[in-house]
């Protein structure tokens, strides 16, 4: 038997798309319903079947309640059409609808199989406005490097613009053709569809998860960038915070060349580099100068070793970040703060 007090109380958002049924297609919210045994003779409590979290339709239509339940009989996740004849089922023994395996059909059903989505919070909800951090540098900086430790260690999420960029180029998302088409000219990718990248990843990444701090590396790289950004977020949002991570030429350029032995970037040499850093400089600098004015960056010198790169840099973002993330030590899957095989001075930072 499930006790209420024995348990947490389920506090998910269930979003259902891409079936072939827009009666499954929708939100579902933690179930209501009053306790019931189940077909496994257990007895339910609000927002569990089972002993696993249910889901009733958020319009309160459905004759099933709850619309989304676990069966431990047949050990699957089930979802009901709005007459409450079973549509979909995934097997296994996981603690929440799956949403990184395919659904299937089930009687009632219809091909292709639904997309799941778990939000942590209502999603008809205005989410809280995400406290932004962008990260510049010229190339061989240490930008990613320091964004992934801080990702590992204190919770803060890393977005790379060009990472977005490609991700949605490859996926055939709404703007592929477009990027695919200005990216093959040569010519720069419009700002306000980077932008509208970067909002949308961080509203998934609030909704699913929660998290509200990010570190988007490489953007804004000139004034047209940070224009695409006010036509987005609207100029009266408050600028975002940055962090410029200054050093010296010849050192960037060492890292750079080091590292080509390594990474077979085709644009980790000496021409390319030139040519990358004089683009920085024109372009970047202006938007470092900016913020600089504004009192809204915080320089840090990356020729010293990561270790102080990294603790400078995890100073800065402590104001933002839970105490407990703040203390506990770097996961093992983090990038190891020490040199790097492709780092050449005693000052690896890059």
């Amino acid at each position: 038997m499930v006790e209420t007090q024995e348990i947490k109380p389920n506090t998910f958002f269930v979003e259902v798309s891409g079936s072939g049924l827009p009666e499954v297609d929708g939100l579902f919210v933690p179930s209501t319903a009053p306790p019931a045994r189940s077909e496994s003779d257990m007895i339910s409590s609000p927002g569990y079947w089972n002993g696993k979290m249910a889901w009733d339709r958020a319009d309160g239509k459905g004759a099933r309640s709850p619309s989304i339940s676990y069966s431990n009989t047949y050990r699957s996740w089930r979802i009901s059409r709005l007459d409450g004849h079973l549509a979909y089922h995934v097997t296994g023994d996981d603690e929440m609808p799956p949403t990184n395996r395919e659904w299937e059909t089930y009687r009632m059903g219809v091909a292709p199989a639904p997309r799941i989505v778990l939000h942590l919070r209502d999603p008809r909800l205005p989410r809280p406005k995400p406290h932004v951090v962008f990260v510049l540098g010229g190339p061989g900086a240490g930008k990613g490097t320091m964004c992934e430790l801080a990702e590992s260690q204190l919770g803060w999420t890393h977005l790379s613009a060009g990472a977005l960029l490609r991700k949605e180029r490859e996926a055939g998302g709404p703007n592929a053709a477009l990027i695919e088409e200005i990216v093959t000219a040569g010519k720069l990718v419009p700002a306000e569809i980077t932008v509208g990248l970067l909002k949308n990843a961080m509203d998934h990444v609030g909704q699913t998860t929660g998290k509200n701090n990010f570190l988007v590396d490489g953007f804004p790289r000139s004034l047209s960038n940070l224009e695409g950004w006010y036509a987005v977020f609207g100029r009266e949002a408050e600028l975002p915070g940055m962090v410029y991570f200054e050093c010296p030429y010849p050192v960037l350029e060492k890292r750079i060349l080091r590292r080509a032995k390594y990474t077979g970037r085709l644009d980790d040499n000496v021409e390319s580099m030139k040519l990358r850093f004089d683009t920085f400089k024109a372009e970047t600098l202006p938007i470092v100068e900016l913020f600089r004015s504004k009192g809204r960056c915080v320089d840090i010198d990356t020729s010293q070793d990561r270790e102080t790169v990294y603790r400078l840099f995890r100073g800065h973002l402590a104001e933002h970040t839970g105490s407990q993330l703040a203390a506990r030590p770097l996961p093992e899957h983090a990038p190891a703060l020490g040199p790097r095989p492709y780092d050449c001075t005693k000052s690896p930072a890059g």
